[in-house]
């Protein structure tokens, strides 16, 4: 059974950083393209950022582009979000998902290409 849990949400403020943690279980996670996405109140869910199965190769929306940092522990069934320079714009609810399959990386930005999203950890960012 996949499971996918983030943790490190909170409240802070502009310009802070944080950093977002996603645990992954049942299945063979160093071999799939993990990813980060998120969803502000009366919007649609946004790609923030995804990275390949080996860590060497990282996409990011455009929005978070310079600010955000996505990382992994193959190790440990880890991936990591690192924020910084937060904007109130940010803040949203944020979700890793992982395929079901191994698909071609450079589609990772779209929605379809996850079968399976944590539960969500928001982040609030107060101007």
């Amino acid at each position: 059974q996949v499971q996918l849990v983030e943790s490190g949400g909170g409240l802070v403020q502009a310009g802070d950083s944080l950093r977002l943690s996603c645990s992954a279980s049942g299945f063979a996670f160093n071999t799939y393209t993990l990813g980060w996405f998120r969803q502000a109140p009366g919007k649609e869910r946004e790609f923030v950022a995804s990275s390949g199965w080996d860590g060497d190769n990282a996409y990011y929306g455009d929005a978070v582009m310079g600010r955000f940092t996505v990382s992994r522990d193959n190790a440990k069934n880890m991936v990591y979000l690192q924020m910084k320079n937060l904007k109130s714009e940010d803040t949203a609810v944020y979700y890793c998902a992982a395929p079901r399959l191994a698909r071609v990386f450079s589609r990772s930005s779209s929605l379809s290409f996850y079968d399976f999203w944590g539960q969500g950890t928001q982040v609030t960012v107060s101007p």
